[in-house]
């Protein structure tokens, strides 16, 4: 249970991250920060999300759909 909540909560970080590079790619004002710090936070959550799959995947936390053959 507590593993589909970390999972949901950096997903919605990730979308989070994505929007906030959005606005500042429009706006293109100079005294904020550069657009590339939100989307290496949001790359960054993307490579903890897919360890964090693996991980569970190898100590069965997570069990994977069988094969469908």
């Amino acid at each position: 249970m507590y593993l589909k909540i970390i999972v949901i909560g950096l997903l919605a970080f990730m979308v989070y991250n994505l929007f906030r590079a959005l606005f500042i790619m429009n706006k293109n004002d100079p005294e904020k920060p550069s657009m590339t710090k939100f989307i290496g936070r949001r790359l960054m959550a993307s490579v903890v999300l897919v360890i964090l799959l693996l991980l569970g995947i190898l100590t069965g936390i997570i069990t994977p759909n069988p094969r469908p053959f």
